[in-house]
């Protein structure tokens, strides 16, 4: 049974005033795998040690009602999600619930258009304990994020609480104030021993979000972050030390090949850190790096991590420490009923909306992509984008691509899922030159972001240096791209903001608003032919 975790005041900070799908396939390919591996570092020495569970999860989004399809099988859903946790919090006598933030954002309809309010109440009836935020906490802004953790108006119900539980944040400061929008840290008391948590994002989320989300803040470095508030946990005798972090890391199944940004904060970070949940690429991570213990858990809640520590009542200590990753499945199991009827009501409320039929689908219509970049769904969704605004081209950014299309009759659902954002759409004029250099742009120093496009054709080198990958682009007549002349674009306004470092965009000129996203996709897709369909047609080549 779940004890009842008190938090003590040492150290205490008060809330202020304020197609799950993978960046690869290899991804899904390791959570088929992922069962049987158990990360495990241990202590020799002789105990009885104290046992405390702490069970995590990381970029949920919101997925309340989605189920996603990982080795063929159905996963996820809040409710399943729900059954799992808590049936192995039954097996435990000590177990504390975290999360490592992106709870909400890019969330279906049954959270987003309640403005992520139900998500925060299934956390608080699952009684999560403690939580760091990600930055798609940030896709409302400041002062929504602040209204949603402490409760208040404007709210989606008559009375809204707010989180029942703290987040953390030790790198995220105000430019006003001068100080944390979230406390840095807090101390979870087990049966008299306490434990230390550190809170961090990454800093490079500026880049990540729309500008206006995160203006007045400061995003600072994650490793002296944490090293400040591990010397301050230690001051007061805090030995046993956990990082929640919105850090990317993945590994193979068997814990080797460990990469990424949390790998290498493994290695900056003091070594009185025992263990670092991480977030924000949606991989399996399961591995000891520099003693510390790594953990990430995929997303949209297909799967959780568990971690066993045992913790030396003298020393207060963590001394050995063991790690799985679960994956949800639905089979052989009931979902909790409660939050069945938890997301059945919030259903009811938004089905107006979300029924609403759009057409059908004559075969699914992915956001795969090929060995070029481009994807079938993204040549649809640019399609209609460069349809809304009657420009020569269209361009989307691929994170803003969160679901597929699947085969059969369509609803407005459907679509939002696919694009959750609300983002509306924003003609410009560039040059061809621009256009160039924004290609090029998408060759990112940790990442390649390969956008999708309308209306023209281009072929890429990826033997070629940063900045000089593009090759030949041509239009629909089979011309080249004219550097000197000036083009009409679409893009949306994440893009049109410079967002995911495509800076080139901010340089245009001549600037319209037109609709959402989402009603151009709508409007698009009702004047195709029934049933309508999209392909891979060839307008990204890599040369190989």
């Amino acid at each position: 049974m779940k004890i009842l975790i008190s938090l003590i005041l040492l150290g205490f900070w008060g809330l202020p005033l304020n197609s799950a799908q993978p960046e690869d396939k290899e991804q899904w390919d390791q959570q088929g795998l992922s069962e049987d591996y158990h990360g495990h570092i241990e202590d020799r020495s002789e105990g009885p040690y104290m046992k405390v569970q702490l069970l995590g999860i990381n970029d949920f989004h919101g997925q309340l009602n989605v189920t996603r399809q990982v080795n063929a099988r159905p996963a996820g859903r809040a409710d399943y999600l729900a059954a799992y946790l808590r049936k192995r919090a039954a097996e435990n006598e000590n177990t504390i619930l975290l999360h490592t933030g992106d709870m909400i954002g890019a969330s279906p309809p049954v959270s987003a258009l309640l403005q992520d309010e139900p998500t925060i109440e299934f956390l608080n009836k699952m009684g999560f304990d403690i939580g760091t935020i990600g930055n798609h906490e940030f896709d409302r802004g400041l002062d929504e994020l602040l209204r949603l953790l402490n409760g208040g108006k404007p709210s989606a119900a008559k009375s809204y609480p707010g989180s029942r539980f703290p987040w953390i944040a030790a790198n995220v400061i105000s430019q006003k104030s001068g100080k944390h929008i979230l406390p840095p840290y807090k101390i979870l008391n087990v049966s008299g021993v306490p434990i230390g948590f550190i809170g961090v994002i990454m800093q490079e989320t500026p880049r990540l979000s729309a500008p206006n989300n995160v203006k007045g803040l400061t995003f600072t470095d994650e490793a002296e972050a944490i090293n400040t508030y591990t010397r301050e946990l230690k001051k007061q005798g805090v030995r046993a030390i956990v990082v929640l972090a919105h850090v990317p890391g993945k590994s193979k199944p068997n814990g080797e090949l460990a990469m990424g940004q949390l790998i290498e904060l493994a290695h900056q970070v003091d070594d009185e850190v025992d263990i670092m949940f991480g977030g924000h690429s949606h991989a399996y991570l399961n591995s000891v790096v520099n003693g510390k213990l790594l953990v990430q858990a995929y997303s949209y809640g297909t799967a959780f991590s568990d971690v066993d520590i045992e913790i030396n009542p003298r020393t207060k200590d963590i001394v050995r420490k063991h790690a799985e990753i679960v994956n949800v499945f639905q089979e052989n199991i009931q979902p909790a009923s409660d939050i069945t009827r938890m997301i059945n009501h919030y259903e009811r409320k938004v089905e107006h909306a979300v029924n609403r039929y759009i057409g059908t689908a004559a075969i699914p219509i992915t956001a795969a992509r090929n060995r070029s970049g481009e994807s079938a769904l993204g040549n649809l969704i640019a399609d209609s984008e460069r349809a809304a605004m009657k420009t020569d081209f269209a361009f989307i950014n691929p994170g803003g691509i969160r679901a597929d299309i699947d085969a059969g009759r369509i609803t407005w659902g459907n679509l939002y899922v696919v694009l959750p954002f609300s983002n509306q759409l924003v003609k410009m004029n560039l040059t061809g030159s621009q256009i160039r250099d924004a290609l090029n742009q998408q060759w990112q120093p940790d990442t390649a972001r390969i956008l999708q496009i309308s209306g023209f054709t281009y072929s890429w080198d990826d033997r070629q240096p940063a900045g000089s990958k593009i090759q030949e682009i041509y239009l629909p007549d089979g011309t080249k791209l004219d550097p000197d002349r000036k083009y009409s674009v679409a893009v949306n306004t994440y893009l049109a903001d410079g967002g995911d470092i495509f800076t080139v965009f901010r340089s245009g000129i001549n600037r319209v608003t037109g609709p959402m996203d989402i009603d151009a996709l709508e409007k698009y897709i009702k004047q195709l032919p029934q049933p309508f369909s999209s392909a891979i047609d060839g307008r990204i080549k890599r040369i190989d």
